[in-house]
C-alpha cells in the first residue's frame, strides 16, 4: 500500500491532546518529508502547528460555521478542495465521525482510545501500563501505510525565540533561569493545592524567576496575589497570546504541571517536565512526551488505592479530592532543584 500524498489529522480538542499531536506530526515529517499534512483543529490551536514543515491547519468552527450536521457537511465541502487520500481521525467522537461520512473518502483510519481497558483500570480490575496516546496516534498512522516507531523519535528542545518589547516588558528578566509552574487543572482531583504551591513558589523564587501560568478571572486573580507574595515571580495568566506562551515556554529551564495541557504544550517544545497528580494516574496514557518516570510526583497508593478514580479527574469518593496534597512541597522542591541542575 502506498503512502498517502495529503492526509487529513482531525482533532479538534482538547489541549493537551491536540498537543500531543506535534511530537507525533514532527516523527511523520522527518520520514516522510514528501507528504502534505491539513490538520483540522480549532483556531485556538492552530499556532501549535507553527513550525512544522508541510502542516496547514484549517481552522474549525464548531460554534458557527461548523455547528451542527448542516456546518459539518458545509466543513466537508470546503476540505474536498483540498484534494485529500486519506484520513487520521485522531479524535473518535460523533463529530469526526459525520465528517469522515461526508467526506467519504476511502483511505481513513480512526484511532482506538482504549476505552475499554480505561474502564477497567479505574474500577480496578488491573494496575498496569496502558498504550500512551502518543503511541496510539502513531498506530493510526501505521495503519495509514507509513512506518513509523516511537523509538525513534529523539525529543528535541525547541530554539527559544526572541522575546518582543512586549514579553521583554511583562517578564523584567533578571539573567535568573526561568521555571514554569502551572497549578492550575479543569478538576480539583486533579489540582495541587495553592497553599501549598505558595510555599513551592516562595521557595523555589530564591534561585530562579518563576513564570505562572493559567487562565480565566479566577485563575489570574489567585496568580496575581501569588507574584505580589514574592521577587522573581511573574504572573502571566491572561495576559499573553497563544502564540506568545508558546515563545516564552521555549525558554524555560523546566515546566511544572498538573497532568494537564501546559505539561503536554512544554513537552511538546521539548522543554522539562514535572508532573503532579492527584486522582488520575500515569498508567493511563496520558503523561507528556519522552518524560520519565521520576519527573512524575503522585499521591502514595497505599492511603488512596483506587487511584486513578477516573481518567479526566472529575469523579472521586470522598477524601480523594485532597489525594494531590499528600506530596509535601519540600519533595516538588527538591525534584525541581534535581531537575532543573541535571
Amino acid at each position: 500500500m502506498s503512502t498517502p500524498k495529503h492526509l487529513l489529522v482531525i482533532r479538534m480538542s482538547a489541549m493537551g491532546d491536540v498537543a500531543m499531536c506535534v511530537p507525533v506530526l514532527k516523527l511523520l515529517i522527518s520520514k516522510y518529508p514528501d507528504v502534505k499534512i491539513t490538520v483540522v483543529t480549532k483556531p485556538l490551536f492552530s499556532p501549535f502547528f507553527r513550525d512544522i514543515k508541510n502542516v496547514s491547519v484549517f481552522k474549525v468552527d464548531v460554534k458557527g460555521a461548523h455547528k451542527g450536521v448542516l456546518g459539518l457537511y458545509k466543513l466537508s465541502k470546503q476540505l474536498r478542495r483540498y484534494k485529500i487520500d486519506a484520513v487520521a481521525d485522531l479524535h473518535n467522537v460523533l463529530r469526526s465521525k459525520i465528517l469522515k461520512t461526508f467526506l467519504n473518502i476511502k483511505h481513513s483510519v480512526t484511532i482506538d482510545k482504549g476505552r475499554k481497558e480505561k474502564k477497567q483500570l479505574i474500577r480496578g480490575d488491573f494496575f498496569k501500563p496502558l498504550k500512551s496516546t502518543h503511541q496510539r496516534y502513531i498506530d493510526v498512522l501505521n495503519r495509514l501505510g507509513f512506518a513509523l516507531n516511537l523509538s525513534e523519535y529523539d525529543i528535541v528542545k525547541t530554539n527559544p525565540i526572541v522575546f518582543t518589547d512586549k514579553l521583554n516588558n511583562l517578564i523584567n528578566n533578571n539573567d535568573l533561569p526561568f521555571i514554569g509552574i502551572a497549578p492550575f487543572a479543569a478538576h480539583k482531583g486533579k489540582m495541587y493545592p495553592i497553599t501549598q504551591m505558595e510555599k513551592v513558589i516562595g521557595a523555589l523564587s530564591k534561585t530562579y524567576h518563576i513564570l505562572l501560568f493559567g487562565g480565566g478571572s479566577h485563575e489570574i486573580e489567585v496568580l496575581s496575589k501569588i507574584a505580589k507574595q514574592s521577587e522573581n515571580v511573574t504572573n502571566l495568566a491572561g495576559k499573553l497570546t497563544i502564540d506568545e506562551e508558546l515563545d516564552v515556554i521555549s525558554h524555560l529551564k523546566l515546566m511544572v504541571a498538573m497532568d494537564s495541557g501546559n505539561g503536554h504544550i512544554a513537552a511538546m517544545l521539548g522543554v522539562k517536565v514535572l508532573t503532579i497528580w492527584g486522582v488520575t494516574h500515569p498508567y493511563a496514557g496520558f503523561t507528556p512526551f519522552k518524560q520519565p518516570k521520576n519527573h512524575m510526583l503522585l499521591p502514595n497508593r497505599i492511603d488512596f488505592p483506587k487511584i486513578p478514580t477516573s481518567i479526566y479527574g472529575n469523579s472521586y469518593p470522598e477524601g480523594y479530592e485532597h489525594a494531590a496534597k499528600s506530596i509535601p512541597p519540600k519533595a516538588i522542591i527538591a525534584k525541581v532543584l534535581e531537575i532543573a541542575k541535571n
